[in-house]
């Protein structure tokens, strides 16, 4: 059992590794390519699939936070890049509260066995020590309202902390948005 688990966090390091290079990678090509230097360039090329380009980019928002693969803070600028300020908002919004409802649901589930596979052993007892306590929702709150901070994990930690769905939900609902404005805000005043 320990040497599956191992295993298994050895290939999500591997893939976190290859998805964050091709990111990367992508992000320079289009950068020669001229890719992002036009906004509407980039939409074009998108909404060429017409409703398959919004979709697809938000399942890839609903996988990332499920298997933390994407750094995402970087697929919601790749959002703004993709679809302008208000598009990538509300994609990157839906698709992120979608993933954030089923890493809930998971975690309430599968509990601290699936959390283990998932996350480092360092990063979950960071937030674990506060589950038991009150504080767990305040730090929830916190931790999705800011940009930055480790909201796949903390909404795993919440499927297996005592907060009901229904507040779950209402902090996912209420405090992204707010940092997906940041995200958006800085793309389309300092970047583009």
């Amino acid at each position: 059992m320990v040497k599956n688990d191992q295993k298994l966090k050895k290939i999500m390091t591997i893939i976190t590794v290859i998805t964050t290079v091709l990111l990367v990678c992508f992000i320079f090509y289009g950068l020669k390519i001229g890719f992002f230097e036009s906004n509407d360039v980039l939409v074009k090329q998108i909404k060429q699939y017409g409703l398959w380009g919004p979709l697809f980019f938000m399942i890839i928002q609903i996988v990332q936070v499920i298997f933390p693969v994407i750094p995402g803070g970087a697929s919601c600028l790749a959002g703004v890049l993709a679809f302008g300020p208000v598009e990538g908002f509300i994609y990157n919004y839906v698709g992120l509260c979608l993933g954030s409802m089923v890493s809930f649901y998971l975690s309430r589930r599968y509990g601290m066995p699936l959390i283990k596979k998932m996350f480092e052993q360092k990063s979950i007892e960071k937030y674990l020590k506060y589950v038991q306590s009150k504080r767990f929702e305040t730090i929830f709150f916190w931790g999705i309202l800011l940009p930055g901070a480790p909201d796949d994990l903390l909404c795993y930690i919440a499927g297996i902390s005592g907060i009901s769905f229904k507040k779950f939900l209402g902090i996912i609902l209420l405090c992204k948005p707010f940092t997906l404005l940041i995200y958006s805000c800085f793309m389309e005043y300092f970047l583009l």
